[in-house]
């Protein structure tokens, strides 16, 4: 085995060591998000909602549900079979998508192309990703996925041999203030 091979081999079971930290202390997406109804605002609009159909939004694209949020130049809002969205395409230059957990930090993700997979609550960044989370520390990669509901996250290094992770420390606890010393006179 080359020692280019073993460089790379060590560092992908690291990457996957510390791809699992990330899933050790989960803090879950907030969980409400789901059940909030999807609004989408364009400049442009071609498509309707009929089952199994796909529509296009054009423009300065803006999607929120709840505390979601997702942003490109263009998506691609897929319909089921019971016209409920399914899954949004966005690209951009960059997507972005944020959200909130359920104790209030913040996920944000940027890529070339970002698949939100409301039915299954996944966002799969693909294209010069990255996916930070509060508190936490972050991730970069060709593709990112990120579970909305678990904030369980999964990397790929598209070839080149990495997926760069950042992790916060602990905060350390707040030093106790000295007693006060005694002012009186004898």
């Amino acid at each position: 085995m080359t020692s280019t091979a073993s460089t790379r081999r060590a560092g992908a079971s690291l990457a996957l060591l510390a791809l699992g930290w990330l899933v050790v202390a989960p803090a879950h997406a907030k969980q409400t998000d789901r059940s909030q109804p999807m609004d989408v605002k364009a400049s442009h609009f071609d498509g309707f909602q009929k089952p199994n159909s796909v529509s296009t939004l054009k423009g300065s694209v803006v999607i929120t549900q709840g505390t979601l949020k997702a942003t490109g130049a263009e998506a691609k809002v897929y319909f089921d079979a019971d016209t409920q969205i399914d899954r949004v395409v966005l690209t951009g230059s960059p997507a972005h998508i944020q959200q909130l957990d359920d104790n209030g930090n913040l996920m944000h993700g940027e890529a070339s192309s970002i698949d939100y997979q409301s039915s299954k609550g996944l966002a799969v960044l693909q294209g010069n990703a990255s996916v930070t989370q509060q508190g936490r520390g972050e991730a970069h990669g060709d593709r990112l996925t990120y579970d909305t509901q678990t904030s369980q996250m999964t990397g790929d290094s598209g070839g080149d041999g990495s997926v760069h992770l950042i992790f916060q420390p602990k905060s350390a606890p707040a030093a106790k203030p000295a007693p006060a010393a005694s002012g009186g006179k004898p």
